[in-house]
């Protein structure tokens, strides 16, 4: 089966695309190379493209039978100071992709949403059935996205899968591929870069939080964990089941803390860090429950805390050698 994974070349994408090839799948990576890097999709077919190009996009969507849709801006920061750059891309370039899936009668759809839909929600774990009320534009995009599925789903049949990650992080084992974001924001590769002798010492947003030390919790998944969700969220479409929607998650959170103390265990090196206030906007917590993924996908997360830590860490030495 060929599968058009649009943002393959990107982090999360990048990790799926190779998750279906082991699979037996024939993925087709379509990435405009704004974010994302050609090196990570070494080895599988590379059209390089943007999804409002409807010329380009219709002529590899034509010969693909689902679609995993990956290509979306993703900075909570940047989205609140430029929300036109985050609804061109995420809404409106994504609604192109989507009505031409309707087009090429592509009737399988997985979606890469986020835990952001949910907002602040007021209890951890969070379930399924929780308002969806975001608080950024970035959210915002997502939950757009969601709806127009949701509606398209209703009308013309497309059957979808919405996959709201939490936290991902880590590497693939292999050390070919992970996470190379500029600038970067994510705390595990933050917390290893100042475990380095070079690298900018990681800035701690707040420690008087009603958690167990005082820092926020998030609830973290290994990458390859999440990338193959994606492959049995595909399988359950092809199954002829219905749409569905699921938190991919671990069910369990982790302090900013016990994340640097993971990060001077795998590297043996200091985590250089200050302490600050909190910054506008973090929730305490915010951790999944992932009971209906691992009831419906019969999926769960089976990689740690510390395997994170340490293929990101596996994956920084190689990217920078």
């Amino acid at each position: 089966m060929r599968i058009l994974v649009v943002g393959g070349a990107g982090y999360i994408g990048s990790h799926a695309a190779r998750a279906l090839n082991r699979h037996g799948c024939e993925p087709v990576v379509y990435d405009n190379l704004s974010t994302g890097h050609d090196f990570l999709a070494k080895g599988l077919e590379f059209v390089q493209g943007d999804i409002s190009d409807s010329k380009k996009l219709g002529e590899v969507i034509s010969g693909v039978e689902a679609v995993m849709h990956f290509a979306a801006y993703a900075y909570v920061g940047e989205s609140m100071e430029n929300p036109r750059k985050y609804f061109r891309n995420n809404v409106e370039a994504a609604l192109s992709l989507l009505n031409a899936a309707v087009d090429a009668g592509i009737k399988r759809f997985v979606f890469s949403s986020t835990c952001a839909v949910y907002g602040t929600p007021g209890r951890a774990p969070i379930p399924e059935d929780t308002p969806r009320q975001p608080v950024n534009p970035y959210g915002v995009t997502k939950l757009f996205f969601e709806n127009a599925l949701e509606a398209y789903d209703r009308a013309y049949g497309v059957r979808f899968a919405s996959l709201r990650y939490f936290n991902a992080a880590g590497a693939d084992e292999s050390g070919e591929i992970g996470e190379l974001h500029s600038p970067e924001t994510h705390l595990i590769p933050l917390a290893l870069s100042a475990a380095t002798p070079s690298g900018p010492t990681l800035q701690v947003f707040g420690t008087d939080y009603p958690t167990p030390d005082g820092t926020c919790v998030r609830d973290y998944i290994h990458v390859n964990d999440l990338a193959e969700a994606h492959v049995l969220a595909l399988k359950k479409l092809e199954e002829g089941g219905q749409s569905f929607a699921v938190n991919l998650g671990t069910g369990k959170g982790s302090s900013v803390l016990e994340v640097i103390r993971a990060v001077e265990d795998v590297t043996g090196n200091k985590v250089r860090s200050v302490m600050g206030p909190r910054r506008p906007g973090d929730p305490p917590a915010l951790v999944a429950d992932p009971s209906r993924a691992q009831e419906l996908l019969q999926w769960k997360a089976t990689r740690s805390l510390r395997d994170m830590v340490a293929t990101a860490w596996k994956w920084m030495h190689r990217s920078t050698i």
